[in-house]
């Protein structure tokens, strides 16, 4: 049986990454991300001295994290094991075709109760750019082409931490909101960031102006404010630790030395037993 094709298009994508950095844009998101990453890490109560970033714009995060070791977001991390106490995966892990295993590598790298942050972007991301496209291309053509990059529900997103064999995973998300002008500034300020469709499975041929014509109507009718247009960024964050003896670890069924009827101060009721004929 034929493999299938991988998702994403890793020459494309690295072809509109370059572009982007020779286009020194605003890349804004990653702004967002970074100080998002400090905000969290200001939380730890713990100091992290050898520090690894993976992102697909290396010399971006260099300048922010000049001490850090900074590698891009290849499909074998260049990351040697047990070497760091801070990993931080950087806008990167929505373009990953093996989200898993970039998580299992990054865990590796990881001293024991290292930590790792992963901040990329979510299934809400730029939905009604979706919604208004889709709903403009099914008019023009009856029918839907891959040109917008699916993304993880957090909740299925979280359970990639235990698969990648984290302790104390934790999922939740930040939701940003942007707006514009026109649906050309929109696409203008993705492909500044590099964050334009690099799917294999993309038609490679023209795109013709009434489909974004239509588009853009549709989505001012529907997500407009004061006639600008509405933009959705939903940043998921994945927190995970390398296990270590240290960590707090849950107690076992029926070891508990008090009931939780009388830690709240209340009588016990008793179910009646139930099943019996």
């Amino acid at each position: 049986m034929a493999a299938h094709p991988p998702l994403i298009n890793r020459e494309t994508l690295d072809q509109h990454r370059r572009r982007a950095e020779r286009a020194k844009g605003d890349f804004f998101l990653h702004d967002e991300v970074r100080l998002e990453v400090e905000d969290r890490l200001d939380m730890v109560n713990k100091s992290f001295h050898d520090v690894a970033v993976v992102t697909g714009f290396p010399d971006l995060w260099k300048a922010w994290l000049p001490d850090a070791t900074v590698i891009e977001d290849t499909d074998t991390l260049a990351l040697p094991e047990g070497q760091f106490d801070l990993v931080i995966h950087a806008m990167a892990l929505h373009w990953a075709n093996d989200p898993v295993g970039q998580l299992i590598q990054c865990n590796r790298a990881l001293r024991p109760d290292g930590l790792m942050l992963a901040m990329f972007l979510g299934d809400e991301t730029l939905k009604e750019l979706r919604s208004s496209l889709a709903e403009a291309e099914i008019s023009l053509s009856n029918g839907l082409s891959p040109r917008i990059l699916p993304m993880g529900e957090i909740r299925d997103l979280g359970a990639l931490l235990q698969r990648a064999s984290f302790a104390l995973p934790v999922a939740d998300k930040v939701v940003r909101k942007a707006s514009y002008a026109t649906l050309k500034r929109l696409m203008h300020d993705l492909r500044a960031m590099g964050e334009t469709a690099a799917l294999t499975q993309s038609k490679r041929t023209f795109t013709p102006k009434t489909l974004f014509e239509l588009t853009e109507k549709v989505y001012r009718d529907n997500f407009s404010e004061d006639g600008r247009l509405i933009a959705t960024f939903d940043l998921v964050c994945l927190t995970g630790w390398a296990p270590d003896e240290s960590q707090p670890k849950p107690l076992r069924p029926g070891s508990a030395r008090s009931r939780l009827a009388d830690a709240l101060g209340t009588n016990e009721l008793k179910l009646p037993e139930s099943g019996r004929r």
